[in-house]
């Protein structure tokens, strides 16, 4: 039985494109330790000998939100009505990984209708599982009402791994859209599967599938620019801003795809660097990149472009 909540957010709604359920049985101990090492690195180029321990202990009470309660509180702070729940499959490439990658989807299951009308989940599935995968991704999206692919490269394949062509062809009879992880990620992954150019045999194999590339304005800027401008199926979302320089954000909004350049905050990762309010007032903020932005876009950014991509979803046996 489908959900009662598979209907896509209105295009009215502020939508964060880029969330991931804060829990440790879904992110393994390589993927945080990863994270955690960098952190010390960049609190030491400043100065900041912060024990290790510590660190460690602040990051982790980051991540203690297995049912998005947190989550939800913080989006309503920050007049956020809705987002995308994302679910990477790190459970063949990260051997630490607490849960199988069914256990994983059954949870977003359960936050999914815990929180009615909150979420859309795209569920993740390494397309090393073979068949078993294949049919699990698309019991997720007939049977769980998901709304679309999480697709991880640095876990060992490019975006258009032929391996993962049956998932895309399910995303297109069940018009539903593909958001793929670009550049860096935790040193325990692979970068050279990575780039957004990567991603391209597939967006030209598949012309009824939405691409939407993760951290578009912060890894391989020019690439994605390019893809989102020439490919019209191929998207992007900002995810990661908290982390980089906004100039590049401010100047990739100046080119004319701006209607394809979608908000995104990747909670929780970026959870030391502020709450959701924090991170949406630093984008709105006065002389900051979405100054330049008219009304109309402004709803396209915060909202309008993926309530559209997230509404085109139907069922191939009702048509």
């Amino acid at each position: 039985m489908k959900p009662s909540s598979s209907a896509a957010p209105a295009s009215n709604q502020v939508i964060d494109t880029h969330c991931h359920i804060a829990s440790l049985d879904f992110i393994p101990p390589e993927f945080v330790d990863g994270i955690v090492s960098n952190i010390e690195l960049a609190l030491d180029s400043q100065g900041v000998r912060a024990a290790a321990s510590k660190v460690r202990e602040v990051y982790l009470a980051k991540l203690q939100d297995p049912l998005c309660d947190e989550l939800v509180s913080e989006m309503d702070g920050a007049e956020i009505d809705h987002a995308v729940l994302l679910a990477p499959d790190f459970t063949y490439a990260l051997k630490g990984s607490r849960l199988t990658i069914e256990e994983i989807l059954l949870h977003h299951k359960t936050v999914y209708e815990r929180h009615q009308g909150r979420f859309s989940v795209f569920a993740g599935v390494d397309p090393r599982w073979g068949k078993d995968g294949i049919d699990l991704f698309e019991r997720s999206i007939r049977d769980f009402g998901f709304h679309g692919l999480k697709v991880y490269p640095p876990c060992g394949f490019p975006g258009s791994d032929p391996q993962l062509y049956p998932y895309y062809e399910i995303c297109a009879r069940w018009h539903v859209p593909v958001l793929v992880h670009i550049g860096g990620t935790c040193p325990a992954l692979a970068f050279d599967t990575a780039s957004p150019v990567q991603l391209d045999e597939a967006a030209r194999n598949f012309p009824r599938v939405n691409f939407i590339l993760a951290h578009g304005s912060v890894s391989y800027v020019e690439e994605c620019a390019m893809m989102c401008s020439f490919r019209p199926n191929v998207y992007l979302d900002v995810s990661g801003f908290q982390t980089a320089e906004l100039v590049a954000l401010e100047q990739l909004l100046r080119r004319g795809f701006k209607h394809k350049v979608l908000f995104g905050t990747d909670w929780p990762l970026f959870r030391l660097q502020g709450s959701q309010n924090e991170c949406l007032a630093k984008l709105k903020a006065e002389g900051g990149p979405l100054e330049q932005l008219r009304n109309h876009e402004l709803r396209a950014f915060f909202g309008g472009t993926v309530a559209k991509l997230l509404g085109t979803r139907s069922d191939p046996t009702q048509r």
